[in-house]
């Protein structure tokens, strides 16, 4: 674990295509989930774990979210012309990120159990890990509708497989970014790179988790952290 504070990166450029109507006006991470813009469930988490700086990828629909993010002590970073997937996105925030391993969060990622943070920062072992993912066994992984992500062995090195779905959190070390392409690319990438060279890690979350990335995720979301009534 380091003893330095983690900066956070949180991915909240998408279109929110997924969501329908729910982001022709707003952008996805301001779609409310119990009565509250859902970027809020991700801000709460990284301020509890006690965290360094949170930054925030903006894009579509930048104006009305970056507001919210500086009202609440955040650092925007927009992507201009073009939209730059995670692997772009971080690159390109990491002025304001730094260059220690950082911890990224997808803005519509829910957990229910214990914050995730803690547990990514204790199981931390930059010597032998490029990537520690936060990992959800597909029976708690509410609302994944895609395929499963990753299989884990008994030392907590991740292979392409079955069984554990990526939750949307992670500390990454950030140097390999400028060894890739230019312009927008996606964090897999750079997964491969680190599963080839045995560096990919996991640890398993004991918690439930929910996808809202989909309007019926904001009902299983809500039903999840029993707020279904707000």
């Amino acid at each position: 674990m380091s003893d330095k504070p983690f900066s956070v990166m949180i991915f909240a450029a998408g279109f929110g295509t997924r969501m329908g109507a729910l982001t022709r006006e707003m952008p996805k991470p301001m779609v409310p989930v119990c009565g509250e813009p859902m970027v809020n469930h991700t801000l709460d988490l990284a301020k509890a774990a006690g965290t360094g700086p949170i930054v925030a990828n903006l894009h579509y629909k930048p104006d009305a979210l970056q507001d919210h993010l500086q009202s609440r002590g955040g650092l925007c970073v927009m992507e201009t012309p073009d939209i730059l997937d995670t692997g772009g996105g971080l690159r390109n925030a990491l002025p304001q990120l730094g260059t220690d391993p950082v911890i990224t969060m997808n803005a519509d990622a829910f957990w229910s159990g214990p914050n995730p943070l803690p547990q990514l920062m204790q199981a931390w072992q930059p010597d032998k890990m490029d990537a520690l993912l936060m990992c959800v066994p597909r029976a708690r992984a509410i609302g994944r509708t895609g395929p499963d992500d990753f299989d884990i062995d008994d030392a907590g090195r991740l292979t392409r497989g079955s069984g554990l779905v990526y939750g949307g959190g992670q500390i990454i070390k950030t140097d390999l970014l400028a060894d890739m392409k230019p312009g927008a690319f996606s964090l897999n990438l750079l997964w491969d790179v680190m599963l080839g060279e045995g560096r990919l890690f996991g640890t398993v979350y004991p918690g439930t988790w929910c996808d809202v990335g989909h309007p019926e995720g904001i009902t299983l979301a809500e039903e999840m952290l029993g707020c279904a009534d707000v």
